[in-house]
């Protein structure tokens, strides 16, 4: 009896010697490796071995596999030659098994041993392994790596010979994987959904992957669409330009639109202005920094970052200018979209979530339809008014007070808001959505 409690011992112990190595393999494979360097760069010695052994998966890998192996041999070695003898000589007590007393032994064994190798050995071991990769990781990689050498070897014997059998069969080695950028966008889809990321960062991301591929010519203004200053102009025209662009950079030019001398700013102007020194823009246009149209938008950005500018000039392979290009369009390609303030000034109606329209007075009138589509103004001659405030006016005849309402076309339109005598802010009301008394007649 003594000795089968002793065999059970043994093989229990062969099953825990089996679930390490499982739990080192799935560890050190699964450890993020910028992370054990990390912890090395600190002094971490353990978390160095460990490194080192996710590094030349190769040796570690052959080492476990022959643990494993030799642990799997020695476990069916003692169950099958000891413990199934003895189930079956104690099976043959019974008349009606005792016919099939060895095989039924046999498969006893096979099956509950099985059974605990892969709980004990495969599945909780891996389990504890990949919930906490790193940590095991660095707790086994010191005898890891000691088994390593002493199976050195053995290691080599067993590497040579599968290169070998790989070179037979014209099979080429699979080089050590790299981090791909899909693998990256899905780590960040992961960590958008645990609430790692901001729910805007994962777009960025894909922007700054997709930076080094974007040419040049993708982010430019064109040529058509650029704001030129003539060098011979007056300052009155030239700054007129200016005022009417709202740009801050401009490209200029002698005669013709091909002769360029090079930028000004608005800065620049209003410096001298400022000063009371009269502007001539020809001294205060500077050299133009001028890229290719196929220039990559990263290298646009470091020649930014060299040369200290933020505006270039765009040429297309026969060197003709084809368009400029600002920081700014490239932080637009990283972030998305950046209003000017001029865009963010700009009289707007916002729907809110309740159907009411939120106006401004001095909203163009054709802008305002094409927003709120079913409040039809008045057409022709008898639109002699540019805004939306000024539609208020020409309906009521007057300039309304602060809080009047009026029905319109299942509207009630109530002024919120003057700035003075101007209608600043107006609340559209859906009537179908006012409770009956509230409804004018």
């Amino acid at each position: 009896m003594n000795s089968v409690f002793l065999e059970l011992a043994i093989i229990f112990a062969l099953l825990l010697a089996n679930g390490l190595f499982s739990m080192a393999e799935i560890a050190i494979v699964s450890s993020r490796k910028a992370k054990l360097r990390q912890l090395a760069d600190a002094g971490d010695t353990r978390a160095r071995l460990a490194l080192t052994l996710a590094e030349s998966p190769n040796s570690f890998l052959a080492t476990v596999q022959i643990g494993i192996t030799l642990v799997g041999v020695l476990a069916a070695a003692f169950s099958g030659a000891s413990i199934s003898e003895q189930l079956a000589a104690y099976l043959r007590q019974f008349p009606s098994l005792a016919p099939s007393a060895d095989k039924i032994a046999f498969a006893l064994v096979v099956v509950t041993l099985t059974y605990f190798t892969l709980v004990i050995g495969e599945l909780l071991p891996k389990r504890i392994g990949l919930g906490n990769p790193e940590g095991v990781a660095r707790a086994l990689a010191g005898p890891m790596h000691r088994l390593s050498r002493l199976g050195a070897p053995l290691v080599a014997l067993l590497g040579r010979s599968t290169d070998l059998l790989l070179a037979l069969c014209r099979i080429q080695p699979v080089p050590e994987a790299r981090v791909t950028e899909e693998e990256v966008r899905l780590l960040v889809r992961e960590g958008t959904r645990t609430g790692i990321f901001h729910p805007q960062e994962p777009a960025m991301i894909e922007s700054v992957m997709a930076f080094d591929r974007l040419p040049v010519r993708d982010l430019m203004t064109p040529r058509a669409k650029i704001i030129w200053i003539n060098a011979a102009d007056t300052h009155e025209t030239i700054w007129h330009r200016i005022v009417v662009s709202a740009h801050s950079t401009f490209p200029v030019y002698a005669g013709s639109r091909d002769r360029i001398l090079g930028l000004v700013t608005v800065k620049a102007i209003y410096a001298n202005l400022a000063a009371g020194a009269p502007v001539n823009v020809r001294d205060l246009t500077t050299p133009a920094l001028v890229v290719p149209e196929s220039l990559p938008a990263s290298a646009l950005l470091e020649r930014f970052k060299q040369t200290g500018k933020h505006v270039a000039l765009v040429a297309d392979e026969f060197g003709a200018t084809c368009g400029l290009i600002s920081l700014h369009d490239i932080m637009e390609a990283i972030v998305g979209e950046l209003p000017s303030l001029g865009d963010r000034l700009k009289p707007k109606a916002v729907r809110r979530d309740d159907g009411r329209w939120l106006v401004d007075g001095l909203l163009d009138a054709a802008e305002f339809e094409r927003v709120v589509t079913d409040f039809p103004l008045h057409a022709g001659p008898a639109r002699d008014y540019q805004t939306f405030a000024g539609f208020i006016v020409k309906h009521l005849g007057r300039v309304p007070a602060e809080g009047e309402c009026f029905p319109y076309h299942g509207y009630l339109v109530e002024v919120i808001d003057l700035d003075g005598q101007r209608v600043d802010k107006v609340l559209l009301l859906p009537l179908k959505d006012l409770p009956a008394p509230a409804r004018p007649l």
